[in-house]
């Protein structure tokens, strides 16, 4: 339902942020997108809503809490979605401080600021008022069987995934003890169009195209609930409109694939739509490498709350979602060259060792 009011949504320029982003506006919502623009937000990832009626871009920092107030006390939103994080877990072993900084201390920021804001509203809209974290499954570790629920015991073995759980541990703490109407969606390994090409699929799909060899960690059989962008943000909007302030959610397909069984399906698919010039098979380029520390082996979420609460079910195929990823990187070759040229260069992360 439309709202006279913005959504201030934090991380809006990057892969999930700038599919929510374009998602609400075509519900009819206003926007302010707040993204700092570090090395995996561009502003052309929102190139066709950047002037939409009722949008407003802002490039700005979820730690500074200063930039936070003044935009909620300009614009008043109803509600906060929190996309702004740092996601990839090889960077995390690399680099844990950044992780630090914007997901646990941003996100306390912009706790803080909401309560602040939150608290000085009219009885009505304080009522109305939402705070939506955007989590990840991997707060809950490995699941060597069956399904983690929200109720599960949180278990994270990277920097990244333990950044999210603290992270998560604050969103409940503004709950319960001020009031603050929150929400936390766990969602599983999301994939689509104008993801930063560190993850695995983009990854292997560009190095693909440049004849380069496919690393896949280990022995590939790590198995990851795969669901698509699309599909992940109408979960988000969902649970916004209809979840209960306080409770958390899993956002996942229930399709369960092995990163080898990923990358195999992505080669066919290249086979088929941009076949090597020596008419060799893409899967010939798979090359298994030193697996990453702590690399947890299997995720899966029970959704059935979020199904009964909300109504919403994925309606993206794994596999059509995978043929309009491959399609949307073949399409894109320009969006592509630009993080080439913005300097990575698609070099192997996360080797710290234990030593």
């Amino acid at each position: 339902m439309a709202q006279t009011s913005p959504l201030l949504v934090t991380g809006g320029a990057g892969f999930i942020g700038s599919c929510f982003v374009p998602f609400m506006i075509g519900r009819g919502h206003a926007l302010v997108t707040l993204d700092a623009l570090t090395y995996a937000g561009f502003r052309h990832n929102l190139a066709a809503v950047m002037t939409a009626p009722g949008h407003v871009f802002v490039e700005g920092d979820i730690c500074d809490g200063d930039l936070v107030a003044d935009l909620l006390r300009r614009h008043r939103p109803h509600a906060v979605v929190n996309i702004a994080a740092e996601t990839h877990v090889d960077r995390s072993i690399d680099g844990p401080a950044a992780f630090v900084r914007t997901n646990i201390l941003g996100t306390a920021t912009l706790l803080e600021e909401c309560r602040r804001h939150w608290r000085d509203l009219p009885s009505a809209e304080r009522g109305a008022f939402r705070f939506l974290q955007v989590s990840t499954d991997e707060v809950y570790g490995s699941v060597a069987q069956g399904q983690s629920s929200e109720g599960a015991p949180y278990s994270p073995t990277s920097p990244y995934a333990a950044s999210k759980a603290s992270a998560d541990f604050m969103v409940r703490s503004y709950f319960r003890t001020y009031g603050l109407p929150t929400l936390v969606t766990h969602g599983t390994n999301t994939f689509g169009p104008r993801q930063f090409p560190e993850k695995l699929i983009p990854l292997m799909i560009l190095n693909a195209l440049d004849g380069q060899p496919l690393p896949v960690y280990g022995d590939g059989g790590n198995q990851r609930e795969w669901l698509y962008v699309q599909d992940h943000c109408a979960a988000i909007a969902e649970i916004l409109d209809k979840g209960r302030a306080g409770e958390s959610y899993n956002i996942g397909s229930g399709r369960h694939l092995a990163n080898l069984e990923v990358v195999r399906t992505l080669c066919a698919l290249l086979d088929d739509l941009a076949p090597r010039p020596d008419r060799r098979r893409h899967s010939e380029a798979i090359t298994h490498v030193t697996d990453r520390p702590g690399h947890d082996f299997r995720y899966a979420v029970d959704c059935a709350k979020l199904g009964v609460e909300t109504g919403w079910s994925p309606m993206t195929d794994v596999a059509e979602g995978l043929r309009t990823t491959v399609r949307w990187y073949l399409d894109n070759e320009a969006w592509c060259r630009s993080i080439t040229q913005s300097g990575y260069r698609r070099d192997r992360l996360g080797l710290a060792s234990h030593a």
